[in-house]
């Protein structure tokens, strides 16, 4: 049965098609509309989808319960979109042409399903941490397979709205000037330019409890109350060192259920990389399936749809750009012009571009981190991440406990030669790593051969976009690309 997940109606919408535990497609709708974090799902992902015959529809969250929770926040009720029929008419009316069985499901289960059922794990703990779903913004779920090989899932423990790390995150986020929803990110990044210590008053925002209260409903953002006298670059540094520490507080509460030492970490809160470096004081073994978002939910739905374990190989999952990797054209590029972009094969599944739509350039220039972010129309004091040959990894960084590998950049580690390679550390000397194994990928036979060529075994690895657009996606992006911003880009 061919299972179509479709994740949509509030942002960076996606849909996922699998088939006997396949992922045959995997595409975000703002790759294909060019409208960042686009909503809805836009008519020509769904014709990439529709390639394949569909047997079933699966959504990733229950129309109607998230309907009571924002009428319960007081954004009213959109009598529209109360029925999982209503919604996929509107999101997926080719889709719904074919007749197909429909099912619905519950929004962080869906998040726990896209990792548990991608993980290498037969039984894990499974922490969803996001902004919110339809009441939950925190679960911790018990995750196995029964004897038939059926994914089950026992909720252990949950925190509901309107008390969300997700939320206090976005928040601090739109508190600096930036996108909430999107730019958190940058706010990741700003936070090692700040002193936390300074941000006493933002302490207050939580309550003394155990179980992650805060004192007012973040919804509708932080008031200027509890940042009084602080930078944005302080704010920053207090939101991560607050949000890391109710993070670990999760952790721990997961750890002492005593299920597994395997843990799969899904929702928005799992991209931050930062945060994810002390995953491993809690569990021995960490699987954070590439794409933990929302757009990720597609899968999810998919999955617990399938209910049996997906088979997970790569995150090149989307828009097909037919050809061979261009490896002798891009290592020509790198020795020339330092920065080239590649767009080849199928796009990556998931916020970050891991080789398929890249911008890639020498880590080691003192000048290359101000190109690079002057050709992405970026703030000049953020850093790039390095993709390296897996073996390479711990000879040039120190990585955290719980990742012997980072294939998805997915964690900070500590950089040992920050001096060599400026373009890729933060200012506190710590990288977000992309390791790639002797998988025959292209971005893999590329770093062989940059490495044989200058005995640096990693690039400088960035999204071939610019800031507040999506990834290219397709060959006519690639174009419209190089020429706005004077970058080859070889497919």
């Amino acid at each position: 049965m061919k299972i179509l997940g479709i994740s949509a109606g509030f942002h960076d919408a996606a849909a996922t098609l699998i088939h006997q535990g396949d992922i045959l497609f995997a595409g975000h709708s703002e790759r294909y509309s060019k409208q960042k974090n686009d909503a809805n799902i836009c008519p020509e992902l769904l014709q990439d989808a529709l390639a394949y015959s569909i047997d079933h529809v699966a959504y990733y969250e229950r129309p109607w319960l998230k309907q009571l929770r924002q009428w319960y926040a007081g954004q009213g009720i959109e009598w529209n979109k109360v029925t999982l029929n209503q919604v996929l008419q509107q999101q997926v009316p080719q889709a719904m042409l074919y007749l197909p069985t429909t099912s619905t499901h519950n929004h962080h289960a869906c998040h726990a399903a896209a990792g548990f059922q991608t993980s290498p794990y037969d039984r894990a703990t499974a922490v969803v941490i996001d902004a919110v779903g339809e009441f939950d913004t925190i679960t911790i779920w018990a995750a196995e397979y029964d004897q038939m090989g059926m994914a089950t899932y026992k909720k252990l423990w949950a925190q509901r709205y309107p008390h969300s790390i997700g939320l206090f995150y976005s928040a601090a986020t739109s508190s600096v000037g930036l996108r909430p929803l999107d730019e958190e990110y940058i706010l990741m990044g700003m936070a090692a330019y700040g002193d936390a210590t300074k941000a006493i008053t933002m302490q207050k925002l939580v309550e003394d409890s155990d179980e992650i209260r805060f004192r007012e409903n973040l919804h509708t953002g932080i008031d200027s109350k509890y940042l009084q006298d602080l930078t944005d670059f302080d704010i920053a540094a207090g939101a991560q060192a607050m949000a890391e520490q109710l993070i670990n507080n999760v952790m721990c509460r997961a750890r002492d259920f005593r299920w597994s030492n395997n843990l799969v970490y899904m929702g928005g809160v799992a991209l931050n990389c930062s945060a994810n470096r002390n995953l491993g004081k809690y569990f021995d073994n960490i699987w954070i399936m590439p794409c933990p978002g929302d757009a990720g939910s597609s899968l999810g739905a998919a999955a617990l749809a399938y209910r049996k374990q997906i088979h997970w190989t790569n995150a090149f999952l989307g828009h097909n750009i037919p050809g061979d990797y261009p490896v002798r054209d891009v290592m020509a590029g790198l020795l020339r012009d330092k920065i080239v972009g590649v767009a080849s094969g199928r796009a990556e599944f998931g916020p970050r571009a891991l080789g398929n739509r890249s911008l890639l350039a020498d880590p080691r220039g003192p000048d290359i981190k101000d190109r690079v972010n002057e050709i992405k129309r970026r703030q000049k004091f953020r850093p790039f991440a390095p993709v390296i040959l897996e073996e390479y990894a711990d000879q040039y960084f120190d990585m955290p406990h719980g990742f012997s590998d980072s294939r998805y950049m997915q964690v900070i580690a500590r950089c040992r030669h920050p001096h060599i390679f400026p373009a890729i550390v933060h200012y506190d000397n710590t990288s977000r790593v992309q390791t790639v194994p002797a998988d025959g990928s292209g971005i893999r036979q590329l770093l062989e051969s940059w490495y044989a060529k200058t005995g640096c075994p990693m690039l400088l690895n960035t999204s071939l976009n610019i800031r507040g657009e999506p990834m290219v996606n397709d060959r006519a992006d690639a174009d419209r690309f190089e020429q706005l911003y004077g970058v080859t880009v070889y497919s």
